[in-house]
This record gives C-alpha cells, sequence and structure tokens, in this order.
C-alpha cells in the first residue's frame, strides 16, 4: 500500500484523542474505515503504532516516535504550501495572529489598521489566548506570530520586544476621587476592586504586585474582558488595574498614580525559531514596533537569554 498523507492525520488524530470513536467523528469518517486505514498504515510501517488494549488507545514506543516525525513531516508540508502561494510583493497573503487578550483592548486594532491601509490585500486570522497556548500554537505551526510578555519563554520560540506595557489603578473620570496623589499602594486594601480573571496575564501581574506590598484587596468583581470592567468602572465607585493605554483611549476613565506604581512588562513579539516566515508575517513584523512608537508607547525593554 502506498502511504498517503490521510494516514498520518488519522494516526495523529487517535493519538490526541486516546480514542477510534473520538477520531472518526473529528475526521468525519466511519469508525470501521478509520480502524481500517491505521492497520494499513501498521501493515505498510511494518510495526504495530498504537496499544489498543487499554481503556484508551495510546501510542506505542514506536508509535510515538514516528508520530513525532509525522507531525514535523505535516508541518513542513504546511510551510511549503504556504511558501509555495506566498507574494512578495505583498498584493495578497495571509496572517495567522495569536494574541493575549488584553491587547485587543488597545493595540489590535491600530495595527491592524495600519497593516490594512499598507498591505490591503493581506488577510488576518486573529485569535484571543493565554501566552502559553500561544507558545505551543507557535510551535505547532498552528500560528505565524504571537503577541504576548517577555518571560521564560519555551525553547524554540524566538521573542522581539515591543513596547514596554505600563499599568495603574483605574477609576471614573468623574468625580475626581479624593484622596492623596500618588495613592499609597496600601490604601487599596480598603477600596473595592474589579479585576480581570486569573486566567489573564495581567491578573498574575496584580497579585504577584500587591502580595509583594502585602495588600489583600477586597475584590468586588471578576471579569474576563477589558470591556466589561471599563463599562463597569465608568458608572460605579469601583476601580481596576488596567494598562495605561487603555485608559487613554477613554474619556470617561482617569488613571490614579500608585505608590510605588506596578512594575511595567516588555510586550513581545514571539514566533517560531527557525520557522518559515510569510511575506505577510514580514511585513506585520516590521509594522507593529512603528505602530507602538507612533502611539507614544515605551521603548522594549532588554529581551533576555
Amino acid at each position: 500500500m502506498a502511504l498517503e498523507l490521510r494516514h498520518l492525520r488519522y494516526l495523529l488524530a487517535v493519538a490526541e484523542h486516546h480514542s477510534f470513536t473520538r477520531a472518526a467523528e473529528e475526521l468525519r469518517i466511519s469508525q470501521p474505515t478509520l480502524s481500517q486505514q491505521i492497520k494499513q498504515l501498521e501493515r505498510t510501517v511494518g510495526v504495530q503504532l498504537l496499544d489498543r488494549g487499554g481503556r484508551a488507545v495510546r501510542l506505542t514506543d514506536a508509535g510515538a516516535v514516528y508520530a513525532e516525525h509525522a507531525r514535523r513531516a505535516l508541518r513542513d508540508l504546511a510551510a511549503a504550501e504556504r511558501a509555495v502561494h506566498d507574494l512578495a510583493d505583498l498584493t495578497r497573503g495571509h496572517l495567522r495572529l495569536a494574541l493575549t487578550p488584553t491587547f485587543t483592548a488597545y493595540f489590535l486594532g491600530p495595527l491592524l489598521a495600519a497593516l490594512h491601509a499598507a498591505h490591503p490585500g493581506i488577510t488576518v486570522e486573529v485569535r484571543e489566548m493565554p501566552q502559553d497556548r500561544i507558545e505551543s500554537a507557535l510551535l505547532a505551526d498552528d500560528t505565524d506570530l504571537g503577541i504576548a510578555f517577555h518571560g521564560a519563554h519555551p525553547p524554540g520560540i524566538a521573542a522581539t520586544g515591543l513596547f514596554t506595557e505600563t499599568l495603574g489603578l483605574v477609576v471614573a473620570a468623574a468625580p475626581a476621587p479624593p484622596g492623596p496623589d500618588p495613592l499609597p499602594v496600601s490604601a487599596l486594601a480598603d477600596r473595592q476592586l474589579a479585576l480581570l480573571s486569573g486566567d489573564f496575564a495581567t491578573r498574575t501581574h496584580v497579585d504577584g504586585y500587591l502580595a509583594a506590598h502585602g495588600v489583600r484587596p477586597r475584590i468586588a468583581v471578576e471579569a474576563n474582558s477589558v470591556q466589561a470592567l471599563t463599562e463597569l468602572v465608568q458608572r460605579t465607585p469601583l476601580a481596576t488595574v488596567l494598562p495605561d493605554a487603555v485608559t487613554d483611549d477613554h474619556p470617561r476613565l482617569a488613571r490614579v498614580r500608585l505608590a510605588p506604581p506596578l512594575p511595567p512588562r516588555t510586550v513581545s513579539l514571539l514566533r517560531r525559531d527557525g520557522g518559515y516566515l510569510s511575506a505577510a508575517a514580514r511585513a506585520f513584523g516590521a509594522l507593529a514596533p512603528e505602530v507602538a512608537a507612533a502611539r507614544g508607547y515605551g521603548p522594549p525593554g532588554r529581551e533576555g537569554p
């Protein structure tokens, strides 16, 4: 039997789901057909690739090695197909972009507007996800570029600093909040806060800042979107913590300086180290720091090793 690409995809689907039934549902083929195709692959390779004896289907040792090469082959083939269809003159192209959710509130719009103005033929697929999932998607070649924060990235991820993000306490713009300027961080123990949920890197950053200064916040609301927080703070006495760039775009919100201030963060453009970058991805990578500088964001901090 001649080996075909579908056999590789079938094997990887079963390995991912640990089930012929669920894999067949995802692939939209019948379970007997899937089982027959896998057996054909095993006969062609000459070894057993799947252990069917337990409650869940698992790769054998040989199957794990084969699956690793199969993933790499499919990834390289996809890159080759993109390279063939990639036009260097950027009259058309496609970009897969992943980013952590807070950037949607202030950076994504200006960035895509600038990209469309410069290269209207480029289409963009945007996905919001946590940083660890962005890194996994880059390594699996499921996305081209990511926007996230500088940190300890896994092997195979290359990071380029874009700008420095600063954060602050945010309240309704009017009436002006009473109290000292800047506000001591200890005063936050007496204020009710509305914060992003624990799924956000920003929340982790805020929690670390408060804990470092011995503050146990009174959290009245947790939300999974920046828009929900900005709408809430405009209409209530609650305060929140958001990037200063978000506050600057909302005339009904005001910043309150904190002492000491929240530590700034370096925003980075992430990619797979050594992976193929289309002309669209290269154009985006060149444009992103220009947009950040034009909007007045601070220069990036030094990226660590």
